[in-house]
């Protein structure tokens, strides 16, 4: 569903001529389709969202190193794609909710909380990776297994 959003927006900026926009949903729609090719099927929202969210990654890194380098006119092009890709991550959840589904799922893996606290990273990060940015889950769950 939402691959085929990327690319019925790809056709829209086309006929729009919006370059910019297009040109990011090329890149992402090549980014998918390199990943399909490599797991030989299709893929899901939630994977389509794990490259969404790492060319996302790749564009903000890409925005500080222009920035730091004095590349003003790239930095701010990046920036243009980095909006426009972000525009179709899903809503996150607050900062409250998110610190309750970590409590509940820590609650209901109880037992490899005790044994293993650094075992409920990963469970977490499973869990609500499609909800939250995982920064923000790994930050919300340091603060929660220090108290």
């Amino acid at each position: 569903m939402l691959r085929q959003k990327l690319q019925d927006d790809q056709v829209t900026a086309l006929k729009a001529g919006e370059k910019t926009k297009l040109g990011i949903l090329r890149f992402i729609l090549a980014q998918i389709k390199n990943k399909e090719i490599d797991k030989k099927s299709e893929l899901n929202d939630d994977e389509v969202l794990i490259v969404l969210r790492k060319v996302i990654k790749e564009l903000k890194e890409s925005v500080e190193a222009f920035e730091k380098g004095g590349r003003k006119e790239l930095a701010e092009d990046n920036k243009k794609q980095l909006e426009i890709a972000s525009s179709y991550l899903p809503k996150e959840i607050g900062d409250e909710e998110l610190k309750k589904e970590i409590e509940k799922v820590i609650k209901e893996n109880q037992v490899v909380f005790d044994n293993n606290q650094k075992a409920i990273i990963g469970i977490c990060m499973k869990q609500l990776k499609s909800k939250a940015d995982p920064g923000r889950i790994m930050k919300t769950l340091q603060s929660i297994m220090k108290s």
